[in-house]
C-alpha cells in the first residue's frame, strides 16, 4: 500500500463518474489560497483518459487555460467533449465547472504508439539528487512573518520530494538568472500504469515552473505585494517514465513583460532521457503595499 499522502493524491485523481463524459472531483487543501493548478490539470487529464476507449493510446500533449480561481471547499465537475477519434490520434476537450462557471478549459491529444525518428536535447550537467541535501526548514523567525495559509503550504509533507540544485531563500530573495534545476519524485512506489504516472506528472509539473520568472527580479510569491497566478499550461509527453523515480525539472524564463512572465521546462530521467516538456505563462503583479497604521 502507498503511503497515506500518496494514496490520497491518487484517490484525488480518480474522480467520480456522474454520467457518460461527466465526472466530479474533490480538492485537497495543501495550504494554497485557491485550488492548486496542478490538481486541476491532473484531474482533467484523468477525466479525458477515461473517455479514450483504446487503452493503447496515451496522452502526448495538453494545452490548458486557467480562467477563474478554484474554490477549495467546492467539488469540481469535469465535462469531456469527444472531439475526435481518428486512426492514430484521439482528441478531447475538457471543461472544469464550479458554481455554474467555467474555471478551466483544456484540450488533450492521445496517440497510439508507433515507430519514428528520434532525437533530444541533452540533460544539463548537474549534481545527482543523492548528492544534494534535503531542503532545510525555514528559519522560525522568518516563518512567523508569513500568513498562516502559506505556513501550512511550506510546512506540509507532500506526496513529492524535491531537491533543488541551487536552493533559493524565498523570504530574503536574491536576484539571479531566470533558470533553475529541481530533482523530484513521488515519495512512494506505485504501480506500472503509465496513465497514472502521466496524470501525476501533470500535477507535479505546476510546481516551480512559473516561479522561475521571478528570479531575475528578486521577488517571491511569499511577499505580500506580489500577486502571481497561472494563466495557461502546455505539456508534451515524449517517452515513458516512472514518477516514483528521480526526475530533473530544468526550467527557464525567456521573457517577462506587461505583468506576465513566460516559463519553459524540460523533464529528464536520471539517466538523461527527455520525457516531457512544459510551458506556462503567468500573471506577475507588483502592488503597492498598504501603509501600516
Amino acid at each position: 500500500m502507498p503511503k497515506p499522502v500518496v494514496g490520497e493524491l491518487i484517490d484525488l485523481l480518480q474522480l467520480e463518474r456522474l454520467e457518460e463524459n461527466l465526472f466530479r472531483g474533490q480538492s485537497r487543501d495543501i495550504g494554497t489560497r485557491i485550488v492548486f493548478g496542478g490538481q486541476v490539470l491532473g484531474q482533467a487529464l484523468s477525466a479525458a483518459q477515461r473517455t479514450v476507449d483504446d487503452t493503447s493510446r496515451t496522452v502526448h500533449s495538453l494545452h490548458a487555460y486557467f480562467l477563474r480561481a478554484g474554490d477549495i471547499e467546492a467539488p469540481i465537475v469535469y465535462i469531456v467533449e469527444r472531439t475526435r477519434d481518428g486512426k492514430s490520434f484521439t482528441t478531447r476537450r475538457i471543461s472544469a465547472i464550479q458554481h455554474g462557471q467555467q474555471i478551466f478549459v483544456m484540450s488533450a491529444s492521445f496517440h497510439v504508439e508507433e515507430p519514428g525518428v528520434q532525437h533530444q536535447l541533452s540533460m544539463p550537467e548537474v549534481p545527482r539528487p543523492e548528492d544534494l541535501e534535503a531542503p532545510e526548514p525555514i528559519d522560525p523567525l522568518k516563518f512567523s512573518h508569513i500568513s498562516a495559509k502559506l505556513q501550512r503550504w511550506l510546512s506540509m509533507s507532500g506526496p513529492f520530494e524535491f531537491r533543488h540544485v541551487h536552493p533559493r531563500d524565498e523570504i530574503k530573495v536574491p536576484k539571479r538568472p531566470p533558470f533553475q534545476h529541481v530533482w523530484f519524485r513521488l515519495v512512494d512506489r506505485i504501480g506500472d500504469e503509465q496513465v497514472l504516472h502521466r496524470a501525476l506528472l501533470a500535477y507535479a509539473s505546476d510546481f516551480h515552473l512559473i516561479g522561475t520568472t521571478t528570479f531575475a527580479h528578486g521577488i517571491s510569491y511569499l511577499q505580500p505585494n506580489v500577486q502571481m497566478a497561472s494563466l495557461d499550461h502546455a505539456m508534451w509527453f515524449h517517452r515513458p517514465f516512472r514518477i516514483d523515480e528521480w526526475l530533473l525539472y530544468s526550467c527557464d524564463s525567456p521573457s517577462a513583460q506587461g505583468a506576465r512572465g513566460l516559463a519553459r521546462g524540460m523533464i529528464f530521467t536520471a539517466d538523461g532521457r527527455l520525457v516531457a516538456s512544459t510551458a506556462q505563462e503567468g500573471l506577475i503583479r507588483i502592488v503597492a503595499e498598504t501603509p501600516k497604521t
